[in-house]
């Protein structure tokens, strides 16, 4: 039989978040005995039980005082190894307040020493006690399988909060390890917390971490920040985080199953769904772990159970945060409360949970800039030549966009745009592309996945298109490009043709026909069309167009979206006005297949056009019997006639 006991603590941090334990403490009464506090700066002793001894040291502590159960450390995060060390040396059982240790080398110290001493630790990663954690991982809200998990979190600091301590806002301070910021400190139990929903708390369940750190202020750890875990359980985990939002508002876990989704507010403990709202209890973590030394209880956040966060404290050191241009930031208030505010940055942040892609990845205008290796460039042979595209590789498209080769940006002769990449609409939308969304279960447009009974879901079914070959010259390319499903198989192969030629004056074509040859047995190529989305039959050859004013989408039999969409024609056109100015773009079909493929427009959702290879019915690929297109592409300046377009596309 267990008998509670009066636990004898030290308190290692008196002031700051210290005074939460102090209180805390109280509130446990004559279970614990608040025996000495160390802190550097006196504590008043009015703000002490009475009979607590103060020292400046928790060295000095734990060297004058008797018989300590368990010391508290709630000190500065640079000191938690060293101090956490010298507790659990000598036996004690520890409460380290999050993050235990900045440096996966430093927590198997802590963990070795504490093992051959026998302390144990707990870790104060406050929301771990929620109720909530346990009821979603047992899918009390009919979520299904998780397949996602994200942490938003938007909060807003001031100039004050980066100039409370003299550590604050550093990355190294006297020569030690810092980290100071918006993942390690204010919004790490974000990143903690959505870790432990995934059941991905312990080092070895983590396979790979992704750190795109930002400072929009003037300190030098991160303030604006997206983490990405690969676990071993097949379940990514994003945190998009930051401390210069508009208005700090309650941060959440995204969990996205199966059948559903819901959000998690950590710190209320609190989920809601599209149809409950459910409020949990908490269980403090001090007092798990005396229920732990008198009872046995299992701890909620042992130290072993913290090492895949600390393998995101890994790879902040590893990663040096960029700043962020003062042209994409305002300042509000004055004084000790002036305080950045990064333009957009709400939609950034929920659109880098939602995408799993880091913030450069989305191509926002103030991250680090990745440019696309280019595989080639697309001119005329005429003289003088027209740069009319560019190939590139596609590579630094974020796996969740379904990486792959695209031709952007495409240009009139007069130098007019007339393709988009990574608009904020779609991150998946690649210029000119050749992509499909289901090819015998594998994803190579991007994005959610139509699924029939359940719309578009997130499914980590993405594949990628690598170029294997790139040869000819500038106006005649031949390319081939392996299609790579999500577990690595090489699944099909693209041979792929490009023909430039002038077209009269102002305007060029782009002859572009590919072949699809099986390498895994008969595969089905289809999409949400052929899944039974209604009108939504898009895959094949796709061209998204940038923003674009006055549109007039049309055929020779038909004109507008709504009568365009979806027919069969021997050409469609698009004239607008863009922003180099009026242009029209074109396409035409020019083989018996390619003419039976119906067109795909978008005009007031997005701006965009295709031609649908899969537009109501998957088409088989079997081995030896390839899958072809092939189209004219016109780019011209101004707004053609149907006959400039006819004449142009040399149809007549």
């Amino acid at each position: 039989m267990t008998v509670t006991r009066r636990t004898r603590i030290v308190l290692a941090g008196a002031q700051g978040f210290g005074t939460v334990h102090l209180e805390n403490l109280r509130r446990l009464g004559d279970r614990v005995e608040l025996v000495a506090v160390a802190d550097p700066t006196p504590v008043p002793p009015e703000n002490l039980p009475a009979g607590t001894q103060a020292f400046a040291s928790l060295a000095e502590a734990l060297d004058a005082v008797d018989d300590v159960h368990v010391a508290i450390v709630a000190t500065p995060l640079h000191t938690h190894a060293a101090l956490a060390g010298l507790v659990v040396s000598r036996g004690i059982d520890l409460y380290l307040e999050k993050p235990p240790v900045l440096s996966s080398a430093d927590l198997a110290v802590l963990a070795d020493a504490a093992a051959a001493s026998g302390a144990r630790v707990q870790v104060g990663f406050q929301s771990l006690g929620s109720l909530a954690i346990p009821a979603l991982i047992g899918d009390e809200f009919g979520l299904g399988p998780i397949q996602a998990i994200g942490a938003v979190g938007l909060w807003c600091r001031d100039r004050a909060y980066w100039s409370r301590s003299r550590w604050a806002g550093h990355r190294v301070l006297d020569g030690f390890p810092v980290l100071d910021g918006v993942v390690a400190n204010p919004l790490a139990h974000a990143t903690a917390t959505a870790l432990a929903v995934a059941q991905s708390t312990a080092a070895s369940d983590v396979n790979q971490v992704t750190a795109d750190l930002y400072r929009a202020n003037d300190i030098e750890g991160d303030d604006t920040s997206v983490i990405r875990l690969s676990t071993g359980r097949g379940v990514r985990v994003t945190s998009a985080l930051t401390l210069c939002a508009e208005d700090s508002e309650e941060p959440y876990v995204l969990i996205r199953g199966t059948r559903g989704s819901a959000k998690f507010y950590y710190t209320e403990d609190i989920v809601e769904t599209a149809d409950r709202r459910v409020e949990f209890g908490r269980i403090d973590l001090v007092e798990n772990l005396l229920d732990h030394r008198d009872h046995g209880t299992p701890m909620l956040a042992p130290l072993h159970e913290t090492g895949a966060f600390v393998r995101v404290m890994d790879a902040v050191a590893d990663t040096e945060p960029a700043a962020i241009d003062a042209a994409f930031v305002t300042w509000n208030d004055d004084g000790p409360s002036r305080r950045v505010v990064i333009a957009g940055i709400r939609d950034a942040v929920e659109r880098a949970v939602d995408a799993e892609a880091t913030f450069a990845e989305l191509h926002l205008p103030w991250t680090v800039k990745t440019e696309p290796a280019v595989l080639a460039e697309l001119s005329s042979s005429g003289e003088p030549r027209h740069p009319v595209a560019v190939l590139v590789d596609g590579a630094d498209v974020t796996r969740s966009s379904s990486p792959r080769p695209y031709l952007h940006p495409v240009r009139t002769p007069g130098g007019v745009v007339v393709s988009d990449t990574h608009p904020a609409d779609h991150d998946w939308h690649l210029g000119i592309s050749v992509t499909l969304q289901d090819v015998s279960g594998v994803n190579f447009w991007g994005g959610r996945t139509y699924t029939p009974g359940r719309d578009y879901v997130w499914r980590d079914d993405h594949g990628r298109i690598v170029a294997t070959r790139v040869e000819g010259e500038a106006s005649a390319l031949e390319a081939e490009f392996a299609w790579i499903g999500r577990d690595g198989a090489h699944m099909l192969t693209e041979c792929r043709r490009m023909t430039v030629a002038d077209a009269g004056s102002g305007a060029t074509t782009i002859d572009l026909s590919f072949e699809l040859t099986t390498r895994a047995g008969t595969l089905h190529l289809g999409g949400p069309g052929s899944n039974g989305r209604v009108g939504g039959g898009y895959g094949g050859l796709a061209w998204r167009l940038p923003a674009a004013t006055d549109v007039d989408v049309r055929t020779a039999s038909a004109r507008g979206e709504e009568a365009v969409h979806g027919t069969v024609a021997p050409w469609l056109a698009w004239s607008a006005e863009f922003e180099g100015g009026p242009a029209t773009v074109a396409l035409a079909p020019l083989d018996e297949a390619s003419a039976a493929d119906p067109w795909f427009v978008r005009v007031a959702g997005y701006p965009g056009v295709g031609a649908a290879l899969a537009w109501d019915r998957a088409v088989d690929l079997a081995p030896g019997i390839p899958v072809s297109r092939s189209y004219r592409l016109l780019v011209a300046d101004g707004r053609l006639t149907d006959d400039e377009v006819v004449a142009a596309l040399s149809l007549g």
